[in-house]
C-alpha cells in the first residue's frame, strides 16, 4: 500500500486526475470506477479541466458505479446514477452508453446484484477504482463487519452512515434509504488499481486504522492492505493519526517520477 500525503483536497484531486489521465493515455477505453459524495469532487473537476485543455482524452473511457441506493425512484436527483451522470459523465463528455451501474429500482434486488457483478466482469474488469472512506472505516457501502470476500450485494446502512448522508437529502435523515446495493469488498479488490482519497480531520481515525491497524472486518477499508496496487491519498488533516506519516512523506519524495501512482 502506498500512502501519499498532500497539502489539501485540491492537490489530491489533481494527483488522482493525472493518474486517470495517464491510464487513459495507455488504455483509452479504460473502465474507471467512480465514487460519490463530496470527497471525490476535486478529482472529477480536475479531470474535466484536463479534458477541456486537451490534456486527457475520455472519448473512449467508461465509468462504473461503486454503489446505489435501493428504492429511490428512477431519476431521483440523489440516486447515485443521477449523481454520477451529473458530476462525472456529463462533465467528461461521455455518453450514457459508457456508464455501468446497478439497478436500485429492480424488483429482484438480489438478481440485480448478481447481474452487476457479471456486467463488470464482462466489461473486462475495473482498471482504476476510486474510493472514499466512511468515518467508521467503510468503503463503498460495506459497513463494519462486512465479509472481506463479499460480492456485490444488498446492505443495510448503519445509523451513522445515514446521518452522514442526510446532508444530501436536505438534512432529513428520514429521506435517506435504509438499503443500498454495493460492490462487495471482494469485488472492489478485483480492480487493477484501487485509489482511496480521504480529506479532513473527521477521517483521520478511520485512515489510521485502515492503513496501520490490523486487517479486520470491523474496518472494511483495511482490506486494501491485501491489494497489490492500492494507493491512499490523504490531506494533512486526514493524515493526522498516522504514526508513519514522516516515513510516507519521505518515500513519496524519493519516488521516481516515471513510476506514477
Amino acid at each position: 500500500m502506498e500512502v501519499v500525503i498532500v497539502p489539501d483536497s485540491a492537490a489530491g484531486g489533481e494527483l488522482i486526475a493525472e493518474a486517470m489521465a495517464g491510464l487513459l493515455r495507455q488504455k483509452p477505453d479504460a473502465l474507471l470506477g467512480v465514487a460519490t459524495g463530496s470527497t471525490p469532487l476535486p478529482v472529477y473537476e480536475a479531470l474535466a479541466a484536463k479534458v477541456r485543455a486537451g490534456e486527457a482524452d475520455t472519448s473512449r473511457a467508461r465509468v462504473c458505479q461503486l454503489d446505489e441506493y435501493v428504492g429511490l425512484p428512477a431519476g431521483h436527483p440523489e440516486s447515485y446514477r443521477s449523481v454520477v451522470l451529473r458530476e462525472v459523465v456529463e462533465p467528461l463528455g461521455l455518453s450514457e452508453d459508457a456508464f455501468l451501474g446497478p439497478d436500485g429500482t429492480a424488483e429482484d434486488v438480489a438478481a440485480a446484484c448478481l447481474a452487476y457483478d457479471r456486467a463488470l466482469a464482462e466489461a473486462g474488469g475495473v482498471d482504476l477504482q476510486l474510493l472514499g472512506i466512511g468515518t467508521d472505516g467503510h468503503i463503498g457501502f460495506n459497513e463494519p463487519c462486512s465479509s472481506l470476500a463479499s460480492r456485490t450485494r444488498i446492505k443495510t446502512l448503519t445509523e451513522q452512515t445515514r446521518v452522514d448522508n442526510a446532508r444530501f437529502f436536505d438534512g432529513d435523515i428520514g429521506q435517506v434509504p435504509h438499503h443500498v446495493i454495493t460492490q462487495g469488498i471482494g469485488t472492489i479488490l478485483e480492480a487493477r488499481h484501487v485509489v482511496l482519497l480521504a480529506t479532513g480531520e473527521a477521517k483521520a481515525d478511520a485512515v489510521a486504522l485502515a492503513v496501520e491497524g490490523p486487517l479486520s472486518a470491523l474496518v472494511p477499508a483495511s482490506a486494501l492492505q491485501l491489494h497489490p496496487h492500492a494507493t491512499v491519498v490523504v490531506d494533512e488533516a486526514a493524515a493526522a493519526g498516522l504514526k508513519l506519516a514522516d516515513y510516507f512523506r519521505a518515500t513519496y519524495a524519493a519516488k521516481p517520477s516515471w513510476q506514477g501512482i
